[in-house]
């Protein structure tokens, strides 16, 4: 007998070439494949019927995780996801919830096939559980996946995967996010692939195992189980799928699915113009009693129908703001997915097949073992994602005709916040925890002819739901003062970017004990909901306890406060990354992030300011302040209205965005203000945004959405940086960023095809 110890190199994965994947599988394993020639002879109905099939497991296995969990982060806030993927683990069907759960369940087939197909096998009957962010069984520990290989006729025919969030999984905090944590040791153990279905029977050892290591064991056992029965279920129809229609010809549809959809995203590249656009955001604190900025920064080139992302520069790992290389790779499948390919459906291998990650080692987005990533998907991966999302908004509206697509950064990431304690309600004794999930009514991002959606959700999730209120209090000792849209939250901008809520908890009258909290959240002093195109970014992120209130319990109280200024108390101002606690006489505060505007905001038209402020969407106040609108004492029409000073003749232009175009001249390309008609300066490299004007300012100055004292959080000085058009001053860039954020270089080269016709601004 010989054994192996295996190195942490061994423990990561990455894409593979399939020849090269081919080779490292054990040859004991047979694998169902088709050739080319095969694909291309089914008809078109057939690939309809199957494709639509496919899609339809997909939801049912939503419906079957939903039914069978007793989670309500599964049957309230729809933080899962499936897919159904090939022999190799090329995924051709995910589902509609949340995107970045399988933007690399692929690499973890891939790792299984290469390190399980030989000691213990895959066999049919088997199910292999997973929650290694290195190897991609979830972006971090707390995403748990369960893979299941589907077998016709004694061959390996494809995968089905289920994930979900778990509440906890162990660790020194409740709901196994530490900000203190050094090191992934600290906290919850990461588990490569394990067989924990053997020939269709639970593995009890391994089930044991599992749930032992958990404060809620009896939610993660059940988790465990219907994720189980939710592949047991998909393999099923798909077997009964390939028994009507043959073998053959299913994985035929699969494989034509993927190269279909690989087919349609190039195309559409194809018809962008060529370039480089870069973008830097940033991440707060990197653990608890950090006061840092942590750069992450992206340079995206687009060349002819394929993409490269490039994060080299990005700032090295550090406390619990890592991400390993699948966290990176999710964050931009979860951004291309719902921005790039919403008109494809979406066979997400062979989306992927069209761009290239290029990425240093031991960074914030590709960290190495044994780096802590409890922060994973809603530090780093998303915060790429949102760098993704602004460098492809950039790319889309210089194309007229993609201009629709545009979208400025919805709701940043997402307020972590875990409230854990022991119900003592009706003279119990049950440990809980709970994360609040109310913040998942993020505002989404404006449009280039529309406001955003308020509380619309996560552009990562799109199923994503905010909990009942009821039921979370009926789970859970608290009491909701209020949940509510919150006035002046969505980034000011021609189109206002969509609002996003505040909560106000407190604890149930019957409680009378001191519950522990666990908050991590980014975008507190530099905003992750940046605009575009000189739209201000959304409200920052801003997580409180009022201590001593008032009013601490609801029973005798004649009336609920409706605000903070009505709790009396103390503020505690809690951090970006850190711990606290929740007494019988505090009320917790979490206000999470809107969406970014688009455009200068005085370009608003007045009316629609009006419209604004009496649907309580913009205050008076910065009506007047931001969008350069004053209102009568009846809140009922502008005391004064922009106009226009002129129209200027932008014929034969090219439009970057909604300022800026493009004149073509042999001697070189010049930038021009859509509004004034001011030649700014010359196009190639960027030259033109060092002859912009610019300013910075105080932060309170971007409006009173944002935290006016950077201070509290931060050692770095963060300011609100504008450049504008030389000549009539309109605002093409609207930033809250610390002092030494990079001036923009995106680097347009021109578009696909000069015999298009050339559209005027």
């Amino acid at each position: 007998m010989t054994s192996q110890i295996p190195g942490a190199d061994e423990f990561t994965s990455r894409p593979l070439p399939r020849e090269e994947l081919l080779r490292q599988i054990s040859p004991a394993l047979p694998l169902h494949r088709i050739d080319d020639e095969r694909t291309a002879r089914v008809d078109a109905l057939t690939y309809e019927v199957v494709r639509h099939r496919l899609w339809a497991i997909t939801q049912e296995m939503g419906e079957t995780l939903r039914r069978m969990s007793g989670s309500h982060v599964v049957t309230e806030s729809n933080d899962f996801n499936f897919s159904i993927c090939d022999e190799l683990g090329e995924q051709v069907q995910v589902g509609a919830y949340n995107i970045g759960l399988i933007g690399s369940m692929d690499l973890a087939i891939t790792w299984t096939l290469r390190h399980r197909s030989d000691n213990p096998g895959i066999a049919e009957g088997d199910m292999f559980l997973c929650n290694d962010p290195w190897i991609g069984g979830g972006l971090h520990q707390n995403d748990a996946a369960v893979l299941a290989p589907v077998f016709h006729e004694g061959r390996l025919f494809g995968w089905t995967t289920a994930i979900a969030h778990q509440v906890d999984l162990g660790g020194p905090r409740p709901g196994s996010f530490s900000p203190s944590a050094q090191d992934v040791f600290g906290e919850a153990v990461p588990t490569p692939p394990v067989k924990v279905v053997r020939d269709g029977v639970l593995q009890r050892d391994v089930a044991d195992a599992w749930v032992r290591r958990s404060r809620l064991p009896h939610l993660v056992g059940l988790d465990l189980r219907a994720k189980i029965a939710a592949n047991r279920n998909a393999g099923e129809q798909i077997l009964r799928l390939v028994a009507r229609y043959g073998a053959d010809t299913v994985k035929a549809v699969m494989r034509r699915m993927t190269d279909d959809a690989e087919r349609r995203l190039r195309a559409k590249l194809a018809a962008l113009p060529d370039g480089t656009w870069t973008a830097v955001g940033y991440q707060e604190q990197s653990r608890a009693g950090d006061r840092g900025l942590h750069a992450i920064q992206v340079a995206m080139t687009k060349e002819a129908d394929r993409l490269v992302f490039d994060f080299r520069g990005t700032a090295g790992q550090t406390g619990v703001i890592n991400c390993p290389y699948p966290g990176l790779r999710a964050g931009i499948v979860f951004t291309m997915l719902p921005l790039l390919a919403g008109d494809i459906p979406w066979a997400a291998g062979g989306l992927m097949r069209c761009f290239e990650i290029v990425t240093d080692e031991d960074t914030l987005t590709n960290a190495s073992f044994p780096a802590a990533v409890g922060k994973g998907p809603f530090g780093p991966a998303w915060g790429s994602g949102n760098l993704v999302a602004e460098v492809l908004a950039k790319m889309l509206d210089a194309e007229p005709a993609h201009r629709a697509d545009v979208q400025s950064i919805c709701n940043g990431t997402t307020d972590l916040c875990v409230v854990s304690g022991v119900d003592v309600r009706g003279g119990g004794s049950k440990p809980f925890v709970s994360p609040v999930f109310d913040v998942m009514a993020g505002g989404y991002g404006a449009q280039v002819e529309y406001d955003g959606v308020d509380t619309g959700g996560r552009l990562i999730i799109p199923s994503a739901r905010a909990p009942d209120v009821e039921m979370t209090e009926y789970l859970y000792p608290l009491v909701a003062l209020w949940r509510r849209e919150q006035t002046d939250s969505g980034g000011p901008g021609r189109q206002r970017g969509g609002m996003s809520g505040s909560v106000c908890y407190v604890q149930h009258p019957d409680q009378d004990t001191t519950m522990s909290l666990v908050v991590s959240g980014t975008g507190k002093a530099a905003n992750q909901n940046v605009g575009l195109a000189g739209g201000y970014p959304g409200n920052s992120q801003l997580d409180l306890v009022v201590r001593g209130i008032g009013v601490p319990q609801l029973a005798g109280a004649s009336t609920v406060p409706a605000d903070l200024d009505e709790l009396g108390g103390t503020i505690e101002v809690l951090p970006c990354e850190g711990e606290s606690d929740l007494g019988p006489g505090d009320a917790l505060y979490l206000h999470w992030q809107a969406g970014g505007g688009y455009g200068d905001p005085l370009l608003r038209p007045a009316e629609h300011v009006r419209d604004d402020v009496r649907q309580v969407r913009v205050s008076p106040a910065a009506a007047r302040d931001v969008y350069g609108v004053v209102l009568g004492a009846d809140a009922g029409r502008p005391g004064s209205v922009l106009v226009p000073t002129g129209t200027p003749d932008l014929r034969g232009l090219r439009r970057l965005d909604d300022n800026l175009a493009v004149r073509q001249a042999p001697q070189g390309d010049t930038v021009v203000c859509v509004h004034c008609a001011t030649e700014i300066g010359p196009l190639a490299g960027g030259a033109y945004v060092s002859a912009l004007a610019a300013r910075d300012a105080a932060p309170a100055e971007a409006g009173p959405h944002i935290w006016p004292d950077p201070s509290v959080y931060v050692d770095e000085q963060v300011v609100f940086r504008q450049l504008f058009c030389p000549g009539c001053l309109t605002a093409v860039n609207s930033r809250v960023v610390p002092v030494a954020h990079p001036l923009p270089t995106d680097h347009y080269r021109g578009w696909a095809s000069d015999a298009r016709p050339k559209e005027t601004v």
